[in-house]
């Protein structure tokens, strides 16, 4: 997975995710201080917290999961589930790549935004802001980006959205200021099951290069609710899904928010399930027949 280098961004989604009323909480700081002392260098350290972090959701579902190693490659994580030696390959689905520009530049200037509002007085404003803006897609982020810090900066200051903040809501934060989108389900649409099967794609090609001393190795897939470019309401043509061969023995697809989960290939009770529902059909069959 490849990120942009940033640990303000990381500190903010880990604060995210303990806001999160949702899912179950794991101890993503004990994972992130045994990271910390890894000697892993410090883009490879951010990537991997990023990384633990997604997993949440996964998690929720998964709670006897033990991390054995938490710093390998290939696959990204190798725990211990049901006495058996699992690999864990995480990747992440982008919904919208032309998005993924639009909010890198709304990132840098929520970062401008909090550190104005930190220099002002840290202890007054620190919290989590969510804002929804006016018609985010027509405004030139690039020139405009000053104007918006400012109009930011004042909203959060005055408790009151105006200008381009069409909305604003508060969560208490111990320590700093935060700002990020507000889940707008206008900007949610239609997830393309093409787009997870590609991922699974190239994971096939990788997967004779990972290490062959698991039991089993599954692949989890990611949308990151958290981001923009990669929110979904539905995905289409989900059926397709199950169409797809890998030698992966289990894939899932998992969003952060609610921890909605599509299992796309799940070797054990769902197989066992399917083939007792066949095999009566089977022999109902015979027997109406008869």
């Amino acid at each position: 997975m490849k990120r942009i280098f940033s640990e303000e961004d990381l500190t903010k989604n880990l604060s995210l995710y303990y806001l999160n009323g949702h899912l179950k909480k794991k101890p993503m700081e004990k994972y992130h201080r045994e990271i910390d002392g890894s000697s892993l260098h410090d883009r490879d350290k951010y990537r991997k917290k990023s990384e633990i972090l997604l997993l949440n959701s996964f998690l929720h579902h998964f709670p006897e999961v033990q991390f054995e190693n938490l710093t390998c490659e290939s696959p990204d994580f190798i725990a211990k589930f049901n006495d058996k030696k699992i690999g864990i390959e995480l990747t992440e689905v982008i919904n919208h790549l032309e998005i993924k520009k639009i909010e890198s530049q709304l990132n840098k200037i929520f970062r401008h935004a909090e550190l104005l509002l930190e220099q002002e007085d840290t202890s007054k404003y620190r919290g989590v802001y969510f804002l929804e803006f006016q018609n985010l897609s027509k405004i030139d982020l690039l020139e405009k980006q000053d104007d918006m810090v400012q109009n930011i900066k004042k909203c959060i200051m005055k408790k009151k959205a105006f200008g381009y903040v069409k909305k604003i809501r508060k969560s208490p934060h111990r320590r700093n200021v935060f700002i990020t989108h507000d889940f707008n389900l206008g900007l949610f649409d239609g997830l393309c099951s093409e787009k997870i099967i590609e991922l699974i794609e190239k994971k096939n090609q990788k997967f004779p290069y990972y290490d062959r001393s698991v039991d089993e190795c599954w692949l989890v897939i990611v949308s990151d609710m958290n981001s923009l470019a990669s929110r979904y309401t539905f995905i289409q043509n989900k059926e397709n899904l199950q169409k797809i061969q890998s030698p992966f023995d289990k894939i899932f697809h998992l969003e952060n928010l609610c921890g909605n989960m599509t299992n796309i290939k799940w070797v054990g009770v769902f197989e066992w399930l399917s083939s007792w529902v066949i095999e009566f059909k089977y022999w109902k069959f015979i027997i109406d027949f008869s």
